[in-house]
């Protein structure tokens, strides 16, 4: 079976083969309870194994492993950012995303786990198969080995069907990337008991709730390719204008406002249009922050806080530990804005600079930002998009959920997802750094690295579950 059909007949799958909806629901609730999990955040001092160096104030571990909270000086003349330091997590290992797919009675299905993350709200979320940092699957921890891992590393024991290094959040991390990836095998798999089979239209159906699958599940999804539905599995679909433009915007021979050339033209001149500098700064000379015994935080209470916490968790392969965490002021938002062009749905991305991005920009939804910063800014300086979005009417929304951000790194980090269908009367007009794209090209340009945002995956994610 080739990986597109595979992955589409999966993804129409609404009732899982292996597990059912309410077997999955009952097992979620269960695992909430089946280990001892406790987070509180302690002072900086409290924590084991990690400290401020003397001389730069960088936040580090004693192993040097792991990563480490230094300073980060941006210079820009671009006329929405100017020029800024901030703390910044440097991770410069690159992590694995794992899915391993087997077929059940002809239905490919996904194996996930419940985990627990320090920083999840509800502490456990479906989890990638592997999801894990180089330091912590090479037992520097010194705790128990990886479940899964085997399959992702080598001799490799299945069929790869998507592979690519892709970024972490630009805003919080420096040039940071994992491993996505999703192995196909054939042979039987032990079952774990925080472990489950579940279909690709089941977790689409998890993604309509707040919460519950998890960042890194979210992006490894947003990597898989699927084929436009035909014959009888098109006829299953609600025929409204909606789906049957988003069923085209999947197909590589329908019409798109730009060719992948131009794309690609586009985002390599907004590389080049600004200037873009960084420099390592010593966290202790970062101008605006301040460190207390139990944060670092801005002068003005916006962005984030870097804070310490103490974990407990039965079903980790490290049960007791501390670490930093980055723990972002107020619910952050993300939208994309959709519309149909000549019957096929094209979404408007944003070539948005931040500051860990790998190559300068990335593109972005057509609206990301946490309110509370920009509540005092002038009019000309607000995000674009952002009354339009706000404003929306509740017919105009596709989708509309809270999800988590990474658990690993980020404290009760939450941004509300929207995809808000604006209706063919709506300009195809584009600003200078943003353009209309279909579901296609922004699935090819996911065979690479370094193109789509953490957060337009996540969203890229949810649109797949509208149709």
């Amino acid at each position: 079976m080739m990986p597109t059909r595979g992955f589409t007949i999966s993804a129409h799958a609404l009732t899982g083969t292996v597990t059912s909806d309410e077997s999955l629901a009952a097992w979620l609730e269960e695992q909430k309870h089946a280990n001892r999990f406790e987070v509180r955040q302690i002072e900086f001092g409290d924590m084991d194994g990690w400290h401020f160096e003397p001389d730069s104030g960088d936040l580090v571990h004693r192993t040097g492993r792991f990563f480490r909270v230094e300073g980060l000086q941006v210079t820009t003349d671009h006329p929405d950012h100017g020029s800024w330091m901030q703390p910044i997590l440097n991770q410069p290992e690159i992590g694995l995303l794992g899915i391993v797919m087997r077929s059940f009675d002809g239905v490919p299905h996904c194996l996930l786990q419940a985990k627990m993350e320090p920083g999840n709200l509800n502490t456990i979320q479906l989890s990638p198969t592997v999801q894990a940092t180089r330091s912590n699957y090479t037992r520097v921890h010194g705790g128990r080995q990886t479940p899964y891992l085997e399959y992702f590393t080598g001799p490799r024991r299945g069929r790869v069907l998507v592979d690519s290094n892709q970024s972490e959040q630009g805003s919080w991390f420096l040039s940071k990337r994992n491993r996505n990836v999703v192995v196909e095998v054939t042979e039987d798999v032990p079952l774990l008991d925080n472990f489950r089979w579940v279909t690709i239209g089941q977790l689409h159906r998890l993604l309509q709730q707040d919460n519950t699958v998890n960042m890194d599940t979210r992006t490894v999804l947003a990597c898989i390719p699927f084929e436009p539905p035909n014959g009888g599995r098109r006829a299953e679909l609600d025929g409204g204008a909606y789906r049957e433009a988003l069923v085209g915007s999947l197909a590589a021979d329908q019409f798109s406002l730009h060719g992948m050339d131009q794309v690609l033209g586009w985002l390599t001149e907004t590389k080049a249009r600004h200037l873009f500098v960084r420099r390592y700064v010593p966290l202790g000379s970062v101008r605006g922050w301040h460190r207390s015994a139990a944060d670092i935080s801005h002068e003005q209470g916006k962005y984030f806080k870097v804070v310490a916490v103490d974990v407990t968790a039965g079903n980790r392969e490290v049960t007791r530990w501390t670490q930093p965490m980055f723990a972002p002021v107020g619910q952050g938002r993300v939208a994309f804005l959709v519309r149909s062009i000549k019957g096929v749905l094209h979404v408007l991305m944003h070539a948005r600079l931040l500051a860990g991005c790998l190559d300068v920009v990335e593109l972005a939804p057509t609206l990301q930002h946490n309110p509370g910063n920009s509540a005092d800014l002038p009019a000309d300086r607000r995000p674009r998009f952002l009354d339009l979005v706000a404003g929306a009417a509740p017919e105009q929304i596709r989708y509309d959920a809270v999800q988590s951000e990474e658990g690993g790194r980020f404290h009760h980090a939450r941004t509300r997802h929207q995809i808000i269908d604006v209706g063919e009367d709506f300009p195809t007009d584009e600003p200078e750094e943003y353009r209309w794209m279909t579901v296609r090209q922004l699935t090819e340009l996911l065979r690479h690295s370094s193109y789509l945002n953490i957060e337009a995956r996540s969203l890229l994610a949810a649109l797949h579950t509208t149709w």
